[in-house]
């Protein structure tokens, strides 16, 4: 019978690390949704830059044709030099938008619990943007002040980007939240306020999410 007993158990455990690797894959999916909002608005800022810098480039080439045909080689270059500029502004937002791309596919990606060399101040500040966005998504008249304070001396650090990212994406989360609750209230002067700090402490890196919304009640 204490066999018995002791193989059920034994199953039971199993089961019960089976559901829980389940819940915690729900929760980054859950957070993975969250995101999605501020992940369109931050992407579609330089997919815009890209489409219009790609429609003025095609009009330059136009220009420029017109110019070879007049002989014009002062114009030629003027325009020449204007295209290469586009050129290199459409590939900046190339990888900007890939970078945010990338960012969302390593938050959504199974955390194999190894620590890498990520840039913490980078990924605040992409968190701060992506929670601030999300929430703007839900509520257009929503807008608050974003404070960041990142200690320059901090480069990078090792960390399991993931699990920081879902640590940061639900305080930011819980501050915005929580600011905009209070501003439904119309005090006068109010003004939302989200600040979030990093501080090189030697040997641990200390970030600070601060808002002035309502409070965490004291019980």
């Amino acid at each position: 019978e204490i066999e018995k007993a002791y193989h059920k158990l034994e199953e039971t455990h199993e089961t019960l690390k089976a559901t829980q690797s389940q819940l915690i894959q729900s929760e980054k999916m859950a957070s993975l949704g969250e995101l999605t909002a501020g992940i369109a608005h931050e992407i579609q800022n330089p997919l815009n830059f890209i489409n219009n810098f790609s429609e003025i480039n095609t009009e330059l080439i136009d220009e420029l044709n017109d110019g070879i045909e007049k002989g014009n080689l002062d114009e030629v270059k003027t325009i020449a030099a204007d295209i290469r500029e586009n050129e290199s502004k459409i590939n900046h937002h190339g990888k900007r938008a890939d970078a945010i791309v990338k960012g969302m596919l390593q938050h959504s990606r199974v955390s194999t619990g190894q620590k890498e060399h990520v840039n913490i101040n980078a990924l605040v500040d992409e968190y701060i943007r992506l929670s601030y966005h999300g929430l703007r998504a839900k509520d257009k008249s929503f807008n608050a002040t974003l404070k960041s304070e990142l200690d320059q001396s901090l480069g990078d650090i090792m960390i399991i980007p993931q699990d920081i990212g879902r640590v940061l994406l639900n305080l930011l989360n819980n501050a915005f939240f929580s600011v905009s609750e209070k501003s439904k209230q119309n005090i006068q002067g109010f003004e939302p306020t989200v600040t979030v700090t990093t501080k090189n402490m030697g040997d641990k890196v200390r970030i600070s999410v601060h808002d002035n919304g309502m409070g965490i009640p004291v019980e």
